[in-house]
């Protein structure tokens, strides 16, 4: 196979040679995608300012979310259905976040339940990002699951009581394969899916049986129903993540979901400073969204992101070489993290990311302005 040395290399083989169908549910948006521009795109507004004459000679770019030690400040998104980009799926990525020794989150509507994950990446951090049901039975199953089988936090996604206006979706009748199912059900919920008859199948889906009176009550609930930590992802404002804290969550995950439910919010990296600043160390901050390049997580660490996530490229590299190609992608990531400590002067990533201050970064504004 080719050399690929970049994020972009294997997203160009990924949205070639996926089934069209399967390639725009992965790569789309909602609406007319202008979030979907802005997440990548505004990374490029930030400017970092380096430091010199320092001794970058000893690099540590570990960390330590929710008291587990990682391997860099960069882990593995939840998206869906991964076993359409390769027969492997979710336990492939699995098994690579493992070898790279960060997180995995697995996503409730994967094609690889929660055992056959645990299973494939025993040794792994895993988190669980879950989705409320209407019927609260389901949801409580997820969880006890997840519990049983190792898992280490629960994500719950706040920001999807229907999914968004994903025309794609909608114009190629996207189901998910017929030789695939949502593995963590059994019966009706596994193949339900496939049932529509117009429109997005996956849309329909998530219409019926997702529950759209989420509420911060719930998230009491929640807290009530399990000793795992939660984490809430979806926030975009400081007025969520003040909510977020004063109902006792463990983290927050700033995310616009891959700008895939209303299009015109910002990206997320616009949105991480006034959240980071909203809550302080209270609560652990992660984001996710638009991340390509090592430079983007070091951006995010400065703007006050805890820890970093992504998705999208992680299925490029599963499309292109199952478990191998998600490891490389991995890989060359944390290559280009370090290189980005080593060239803005920092020498470490401590378990406090004190070396990693707000300093590093500003906007393209301040210099037009000089």
């Amino acid at each position: 196979m080719a050399a690929y040395i970049c994020v972009e290399d294997y997203e160009k083989y990924a949205l070639k040679h996926l089934p069209p169908s399967v390639r725009d549910y992965y790569k789309g948006g909602a609406g007319e995608e202008y979030s979907l521009k802005w997440n990548r795109e505004a990374f490029k507004n930030y400017r970092i300012r380096p430091r010199f004459l320092r001794d970058v000679s000893k690099r540590d770019i570990s960390t330590t979310v929710l008291g587990h030690k990682v391997s860099m400040p960069l882990g593995v998104a939840p998206t869906a259905m991964q076993r359409m980009a390769h027969p492997d799926g979710e336990c492939a990525n699995a098994r690579a976040a493992q070898t790279a020794g960060t997180i995995f989150i697995l996503s409730t509507i994967s094609t690889s339940s929660i055992e056959e994950v645990a299973k494939a990446a025993p040794d792994g951090i895993k988190w669980f990002q879950l989705y409320i049901y209407i019927d609260r039975n389901v949801t409580l199953n997820l969880i006890r699951r997840a519990e049983r089988a190792g898992f280490k936090a629960l994500v719950l996604t706040i920001d999807a009581p229907f999914f968004g206006d994903r025309r794609a979706d909608i114009k190629n009748k996207f189901a998910l394969p017929s030789h695939l199912r949502f593995a963590n059900f059994e019966d009706e919920l596994s193949q339900r899916i496939n049932t529509a008859k117009t429109g997005s199948s996956l849309n329909e889906y998530v219409t019926a049986l997702f529950d759209a009176s989420l509420s911060w009550d719930d998230v009491k609930w929640l807290k009530r129903t399990t000793t795992l930590p939660i984490i809430l992802k979806g926030i975009l404002t400081a007025e969520d993540a003040r909510l977020a804290v004063e109902n006792g969550v463990d983290g927050i995950i700033v995310s616009n979901h891959g700008a895939r439910q209303i299009d015109s919010v910002p990206a997320t990296i616009e949105a991480l400073p006034e959240i980071s600043k909203a809550v302080g160390d209270q609560v652990e901050v992660y984001m996710d969204g638009g991340v390509t390049q090592g430079i983007d997580v070091l951006k995010a660490l400065a703007l006050g992101a805890k820890m970093v996530f992504f998705g999208r490229p992680m299925l490029w590299g599963l499309t292109y070489n199952g478990e191998k190609g998600a490891s490389a992608i991995l890989e060359l990531m944390k290559r280009e993290i370090d290189l980005a400590f080593a060239l803005t002067g920092k020498s470490k990533c401590c378990a406090s990311l004190k070396d990693i201050t707000r300093d590093m970064v500003i906007h393209a504004s301040y210099y037009s302005c000089l």
